[in-house]
């Protein structure tokens, strides 16, 4: 069986230092930049999801190994076999409890782009959405990042409450991260519900931080686009 060596091994031949600069700048690790600190391989996303199809059985302890790892890629690979997990596990509260208990290791947009709706947002579908608020107003970008991306399993399944609920929490949020991330959202809603959404953004629209307007409003036609933007 393949181990949580054998991965480290394999990530080491696969690394490209011209790639990690480049990965470096885009997610943004310079000083006093949100990904302040992270350090990358150079691995690009599909060569990642090969080997969490290789390494999928990996243990649960070495799976935490890897997520507590400084490589953003080793992180990635481990929620993304999380993910995996979750889908197949009988016990998925297992997987939903060790993702809520790292949450300071998923610490960049796409860790939780990739693994929130998949784990936390399917977990909750039918249950209790608590733990979300308790999410949405905390002090950790990546956890507020969490509680309105995991509503994307909600909006897949036609329940927009949790995420419009969240939204109006978020609207005065300082971060561009959550600006994108609740704009993005609901987006999502406006491909399902359309009147849902526009009642959403002619109540809030004014209040909006222009970057969550924009992504809300990104698939518009121009003259909508324009009547929100200018007045």
């Amino acid at each position: 069986m393949l181990t949580f060596l054998d991965l480290k091994k394999e990530l080491k031949t696969k690394s490209s230092p011209k790639k990690a600069k480049i990965l470096q700048r885009f997610f943004k690790t310079g000083p006093e930049e949100y990904g302040e600190g992270d350090v990358f391989l150079g691995i690009a996303v599909p060569e990642i999801r090969k080997l969490v199809k290789k390494y999928s059985d990996l243990k649960i302890k070495e799976i935490i190994k890897l997520l507590h790892s400084k490589i953003h890629e080793e992180r990635l690979i481990a929620l993304l076999i999380m993910v995996k997990k979750f889908q197949i596990e009988k016990n998925k509260e297992k997987i939903y409890n060790l993702y809520l208990k790292n949450t300071k290791y998923i610490n960049n947009w796409d860790l939780v782009d990739l693994s929130a709706n998949k784990i936390v947002g399917d977990y909750l579908l039918d249950k209790p959405k608590s733990i979300l608020y308790k999410l949405a107003r905390s002090k950790s970008v990546w956890e507020r990042r969490i509680s309105i991306i995991a509503t994307f399993n909600f909006i897949k399944n036609n329940k927009f409450e949790e995420t419009l609920k969240i939204a109006r929490i978020l609207l005065n949020d300082k971060h561009d991260l959550i600006h994108k991330a609740v704009g993005w959202m609901l987006r999502e809603i406006g491909k399902r519900d359309l009147k849902t959404e526009e009642r959403f953004l002619k109540k809030y629209y004014p209040k909006m931080p222009r970057t969550m307007l924009r992504y809300a409003i990104k698939k518009f036609p121009e003259k909508k686009r324009k009547q929100y933007l200018l007045t």
